[in-house]
């Protein structure tokens, strides 16, 4: 009797933790993580599949990239698609996954305008001519022109970034901010947007926002329906569409019961054949109805819209939404159905669901009812398995447990989401410490958490880690993290002069020092690549210095390298060299591979960066090279701004500083050059030449071997021969890996 009230009291203490999780007392990521799992298991089991032949998207895909150039196009291209997708097509209406926020200078109109204004102003030929061409060359002009008058949506977004911008114009709020006054609604609000011009948001019909939500693993499964900015409240990119589709109703929240504590369950579309339902969460998002994985809408080649070699009924009454699959325009996010679904096709599951009334609900009441069943579930459970022998009590839980995923399943065929995850958990945990009293495997786990870590991380990080193993996993992830690349200068060269006994014992030497400094700072090794060092920092321990840690291994490792020197001499081995990238962002961390062989790695735009900024330190003739995110986040160091530079596979320019050293520990004389060398880039980016070359002559003075003085002097030798114009961004392209 005695032990059955110990286990009777372990557990009602077990049913009662899992009940505050549901209750939202406090949460237990375990629970949320199988909570997702389980709706996008149950998600891709009934999926409708198929091909919604409605819905057509248009594709900014590899293959229209190549024949008509990167993106953004001209406008006049696109308003050349925008008449043929209606005039010649007949589509029904248009969406626009794209943001136009900047104006379109590709046809050389400013420029002859300045020329106009300046060289040529009393040539009236010239004005002539130009008075002819301004309209055919206004791009911008024309693409709101061919937006003007038709059913077509388009897209922005809203951010709220410490330094708060907005761009553009934004449409007319849905509701106003009287809307929700006096109700507690957990609506997500920003400070800036980047919206589109204002003559094309003037000339469209209507416009969305593409926010998605992502949840906590980095999946999108819901989008919001609206967003609160500056006290109004703007709708999603797929709703207006909806709303334009049927006549731009309006927009009608819909509560559980009358009282100002009642949650928003719903938003109704108000038109003349009925009303359209559309449910939304806490959150007043939507749940994503996707019909199926990557596919389920007909993907057509925006290039051959354009080209205008598509027939009629492949787009005739079609809803019609552009945007991309191509990886470097980054649209492309994880998903229940897919790890790379294109952004473009969720708004198309979501026009879909809302017009077929497919959006499946999770309305507030299910707090309740999830807390109910697990309540029942779990004290029946904790007072009657201690009773039972092992046979009646398996038999028992596996009832139990079939009831509750037969009822979970019956809801959601029906329309309503449940969670699953806490009550099935609970029936396991309850059925497990009744069949395994003393917790016998807690130390074999224990042992095998060491194993799996072991080879990756210092030793110990491993013992931490094993405190708490629950906390850690290998299973993929999005986290923010610093990665890190060196690779040794001419290895080829130097492996040309040695034989293979020889260079495996330098090999040896080298990777070995190195690798005790990434450990000695808490790094994590990823891999060795010939004599390149793949490491990285904040996964699986989380570090919040994992920026500065890195930073600090690279300087360390330069000082170990040199205290090679001596002992390669002696073995007549010649001194090596390294070249070291870092950045720091938001990238993919899990074990990855394949069934013959797996590896605790880190993938991501992120990480290709850094490896680009590893390949470019020979280019400025230094040992260390960091992003301007890295920097941004390791403010007690000293650096030297190298350039701005775009590298291969990106688009957006990045920062790059050389790091110098600790503040207060980097020499006066150092200093002193840095803050000429700030100077000289100053007046190089102003392309002043004459006193920008005065400077580096000076400082090249200073320190006669520093390559990247050499640099910046034959550039401007080009620059003064070819002058690079004011629009000139002093960004450097690198097309090189």
């Amino acid at each position: 009797m005695k032990k059955n009230l110990i286990l009777i009291t372990l557990g009602v203490v077990l049913a009662l933790v899992f009940l505050g999780h549901s209750a939202k007392v406090y949460q237990i990521p375990l629970l949320n993580t199988l909570d997702a799992f389980i709706y996008d298991a149950r998600l891709s089991l009934t999926a409708k599949g198929g091909v919604d032949e409605r819905i057509v998207i248009l594709d900014l895909d590899e293959k229209s990239l190549a024949e008509v150039g990167r993106w953004p196009w001209g406008r006049d291209k696109l308003a050349t698609m925008v008449t043929q997708l209606f005039d010649r097509y007949g589509i029904a209406i248009l969406g626009f996954d794209v943001v136009f926020a900047e104006p379109d200078s590709s046809s050389g109109l400013q420029s002859l305008e300045a020329i106009a204004h300046a060289e040529l102003k009393n040539d009236p030929a010239f004005q002539s001519a130009l008075k002819r061409l301004r309209g055919p060359l206004d791009y911008d002009n024309r693409f709101a022109e061919a937006l003007r008058g038709r059913p077509i949506v388009l897209g922005y977004y809203f951010t709220n970034f410490a330094d708060v911008h907005k761009s553009g114009a934004l449409p007319q709020p849905v509701l106003q901010a009287v809307t929700f006054k006096g109700r507690d609604i957990e609506i997500a609000s920003f400070t800036g947007y980047g919206a589109n011009l204002p003559e094309f948001q003037k000339s469209a019909e209507n416009a969305g926002h593409f926010n998605p939500i992502v949840d906590f693993d980095g999946i999108s499964r819901r989008v919001p329906m609206l967003v609160e900015h500056d006290g109004n409240f703007y709708e999603s990119l797929s709703l207006a569409m909806v709303r334009v589709l049927l006549g731009k109703p309006q927009v009608v929240p819909g509560y559980a019961e009358a009282g100002s504590q009642s949650s928003l369950e719903w938003l109704d579309l108000l038109t003349e054949r009925g009303t359209v339902r559309i449910p939304v969460d806490e959150k007043v998002a939507s749940l994503i109805p996707y019909r199926g994985a990557q596919g389920s809408f007909r993907y057509l080649s925006a290039a051959d819209a354009l080209a205008g070699r598509l027939s009629q009924d492949q787009l005739k009454g079609k809803i019609v939404l552009l945007g991309t699959t191509a990886p470097g325009l980054m649209d492309l996010r994880a998903t229940p159905v897919g790890s790379t679904y294109p952004g473009v096709e969720i708004h198309a599951n979501l026009v879909a669901g809302m017009l077929d009334a497919a959006i499946k609900q999770k309305p507030s009441y299910v707090l309740g009812a999830d807390l109910l069943q697990l309540l029942l579930c779990t004290f029946l459970l904790a007072f009657l398995l201690p009773l039972l022998s092992p046979l009646r009590a398996t038999l028992l839980a596996s009832g139990t447990l079939l009831a509750v995923v037969a009822l979970n399943f019956f809801l959601w065929t029906s329309g309503l989401v449940m969670p699953l995850a806490s009550v099935v958990l609970a029936i396991l945990a309850l059925y497990a410490l009744n069949m395994s009293w003393g917790y016998f495997v807690e130390s074999r786990r224990k042992r095998q958490f060491t194993e799996l870590f072991g080879q990756y991380v210092p030793p110990e990080l491993v013992d931490e880690m094993a405190r708490d193993p629950e906390r850690y996993s290998m299973e993929g992830k999005n986290e923010e993290l610093t990665v890190f690349f060196s690779d040794v200068r001419g290895f080829t060269t130097i492996s040309e002069g040695l034989d293979p006994k020889e260079l495996t014992q330098l090999m040896n030497q080298y990777l070995g020092a190195m690798t005790q400094v990434v450990q000695k700072n808490r790094g994590t090794l990823d891999k060795y690549i010939g004599d390149a060092i793949m490491a990285f920092w904040g996964a699986p321990v989380a570090n919040a210095d994992h920026a500065r840690q890195s930073v600090l291994t690279a300087l360390e490792m330069q000082t170990e390298l040199r205290k090679l020197d001596e002992p390669f001499k002696a073995n007549g081995w010649p001194a090596l060299r390294i070249g070291v990238g870092i950045n720091s962002g938001m990238m993919t961390v899990g074990d990855m591979g394949s069934k013959v062989r797996k590896s605790y790695t880190v993938m991501g735009d992120a990480v290709n960066l850094a490896s680009r900024l590893e390949g470019i330190t020979k280019q400025y003739g230094v040992g260390i090279i960091v992003s301007e995110t890295t920097k941004a986040r390791v403010k007690d160091l000293i650096y030297r701004e190298l350039d701005r530079v775009r590298v291969k596979g990106k688009d957006e320019p990045v920062g790059i500083f050389e790091p110098l050293g600790v503040a207060g520990q980097v020499e006066k004389s150092v200093q002193d050059e840095l803050k000429l060398w700030n100077q000289a880039l100053r007046l190089y980016r102003q392309q002043d030449w004459e006193q920008a070359e005065l400077q580096l002559y000076n400082l090249s003075r200073m320190s006669p071997d520093r390559y990247l003085y050499q640099v910046y002097s034959k550039r401007i030798a080009y620059y003064r021969a070819n002058p690079p114009g004011e629009a000139w961004d002093g960004v450097t392209t690198f097309e090189a890996k």
